[in-house]
């Protein structure tokens, strides 16, 4: 399979593949709600005219993608149990920039508010940056409004799925979080589509597993080597500040091609790897 290096003829290439998925009204290769769905690009006026409202700036390779993807004219259609009763609900893909105002707009808070939640909760998250953690909740509540001030622009894609929006930076990361657990789904937008499109774009083929003796779909090995490739370490990846909290529970340190090992541990669980000092 040949997969476009070229992020414009990647994202249309995405495009066609997905689109083509969608048109089968098949549950077995078109996932439930996607029957029919179309990509809706936006103008450039649009992305202008959206940057003004929002008060956001998009990387070139961002508005890229809202050019030629930017979202699906369908729900997800979304199925849950709860209590033994089968729930459904209708869920937005990727935000629509020309519909979806409360959403994006609500989105947009929930970086800050969710990283002050985890400084604050159980997790008792504090930075080595911001030195001897202070008794005071107001002088704490200092201190991280500081830091955030200086956290690149977070800009709404999906669910919590944010893009870095730094257009001086090297890379052009996309990341998910929930709270201070910050995760990368790729450096640049080729990845990340590839990451979260995976069960849109018929990328999986069946292996045989001699001793379950059946079949388990598994990702193509063009995939997998770019997926391999993208998060290499690479001493030019960096997400200022924000690689910082990423880094301080041991998962993160995957992120920029790293490994993290609690001294003397046989399993290794995800772990903070800063204890702050306290203000006696």
């Amino acid at each position: 399979m040949y997969i476009p290096t070229d992020l414009t003829e990647f994202l249309y290439w995405i495009k066609e593949r997905t689109e083509m998925v969608w048109s089968v009204d098949d549950e077995s290769c078109c996932p439930k709600g996607f029957y029919g769905a179309k990509w809706q690009g936006l103008t450039d006026d649009q992305i202008d005219s959206i940057e003004t409202k929002y008060d956001v700036k998009f990387t070139s390779d961002h508005r890229n993608f809202l050019k030629i993807l930017h979202a699906i004219d369908k729900k997800e259609i979304v199925e849950y149990e709860d209590e033994g009763e089968i729930i459904t609900e209708e869920c937005t893909f990727f935000y629509n920039w020309l519909e979806n105002d409360d959403e994006i707009l609500e989105t947009m808070k929930e970086p800050y508010k969710w990283l002050w939640y985890d400084i604050n909760g159980i997790n008792n998250v504090w930075l080595k940056s911001w030195g001897i953690k202070p008794k005071s909740l107001e002088k704490r509540k200092e201190i991280f409004d500081e830091w955030f001030s200086h956290v690149p622009s977070l800009i709404p894609l999906r669910g919590t799925r944010f893009a870095v929006s730094d257009e001086y930076l090297l890379w052009k990361p996309i990341v998910s979080m929930n709270g201070s657990d910050v995760v990368l789904m790729g450096w640049d937008f080729r990845t990340y589509l590839l990451n979260e499109l995976r069960n849109h774009l018929d990328i999986y083929i069946d292996v045989f597993d001699e001793e379950d003796q059946r079949f388990y779909p598994e990702i193509i090995d063009e995939v997998t080597n770019i997926f391999s490739e993208n998060f290499k370490y690479d001493e030019t990846k960096d997400i200022p500040y924000l690689k910082e909290m990423i880094m301080y529970w041991s998962s993160g340190w995957k992120t920029f091609g790293l490994n993290y090992h609690p001294a003397n541990a046989k399993v290794h669980p995800i772990v903070k790897t800063y204890i702050a000092e306290e203000e006696k």
